[in-house]
């Protein structure tokens, strides 16, 4: 995989972005163009589903880099995202050097925490420098880990290094480009936003949402995808404990082609709901009366339309 040089402008980004299928607007593509240029992270927030996850992904295969997960949780600890001490293969070395007995004991101890036993995770290995240009470190749903693990991450987003106990501090070369997400579950300090470029993610207008469906699923029909982006829109305005992301937007379409359907009608909206909506109590809201209101609505706007 050969790298590619960064964009040098906000037009090279909104390039970048469409050469590797991301329809982007130019205020997502200006925060992205500023984030590469300055060095500074990407904070993306917004709702889950929205495409906050694939700027990354596209990033990394547009620009020829690795890209290093990880993926947050409740619980994420230091050990599990930047580097833990293989313990087994320590014991391991101390049975031998017990069964041998002529190594010094300062001699075992300086081995046993080199970098042979050393289990680099994704934070410590976008640090690295291999030679082939900076990594993409996608810091992914940040909002699911605790603020431990949010103070811990101060040092790595400003200074871009972090801190062995044993082996001493660890400095990016050149820094990595880092692309955080939070799904907004909850608020994350305002001492890691300060650190990076913040750009809320919202979910596109129709406009846009057909030309993201023209580029994922181009084997859809324009009849049908007109409806699915106008029935997946007035989905958005209703109160909804989850409303369905782009991503499940993709997914119906997927999905009615599968079913050979080139219109929507009342029964196949019923059938296909759990493609679009992902709670049983928003199912059953919009399956039956519902879901055909909704339906005529969209069909007389777009015939109005044309």
């Amino acid at each position: 995989m050969s790298i590619s040089a960064l964009p040098a402008s906000v037009d090279d980004t909104l390039d970048m972005l469409s050469g590797g299928q991301y329809v982007a607007d130019r205020s997502l593509s200006t925060a992205l163009y500023l984030s590469l240029s300055l060095n500074r992270p990407l904070f993306l927030e917004g709702e889950a589903g929205v495409g906050k996850t694939e700027i990354a992904k596209v990033l990394s295969k547009q620009l020829g880099r690795r890209l290093l997960r990880l993926q947050c949780y409740e619980g994420l600890d230091v050990s599990s995202a930047v580097y833990e001490w293989n313990y087994a293969r320590q014991m391991v070395e101390i049975r031998l050097a017990e069964a041998q007995h002529d190594r010094p004991r300062e001699s075992l101890e300086s081995n046993l925490f080199s970098e042979r036993f050393l289990v680099k995770r994704p934070i410590l290995q976008a640090l690295e420098d291999t030679g082939e240009g900076p990594a993409i470190l996608l810091i992914d749903e940040l909002d699911r880990t605790d603020e431990p693990f949010e103070a811990f991450l101060l040092e790595v987003l400003s200074d871009f290094q972090v801190t062995i106990p044993e082996l001493g501090t660890v400095r990016a070369k050149e820094p990595p480009i880092v692309i955080i997400t939070s799904n907004r579950t909850r608020e994350i300090h305002d001492a890691i936003k300060r650190r990076c470029f913040y750009y809320w993610v919202d979910y596109p207008d129709a406009e846009r949402e057909l030309e993201i469906l023209g580029v994922k699923a181009p084997q859809v029909g324009e009849n049908l995808s007109r409806q699915i982006v106008a029935f997946v829109q007035k989905l958005r305005n209703m109160d909804l404990f989850k409303q369905p992301g782009v991503a499940e937007t993709i997914d119906w379409a997927h999905a009615l082609t599968q079913l050979n359907h080139l219109a929507l009608d009342p029964q196949t909206v019923n059938d296909t709901l759990g493609t679009l909506l992902k709670y049983q109590d928003d199912i059953a809201r919009i399956q039956g009366s519902e879901a055909s209101r909704l339906l005529e609505e969209v069909k007389s706007e777009l015939n109005g339309a044309n």
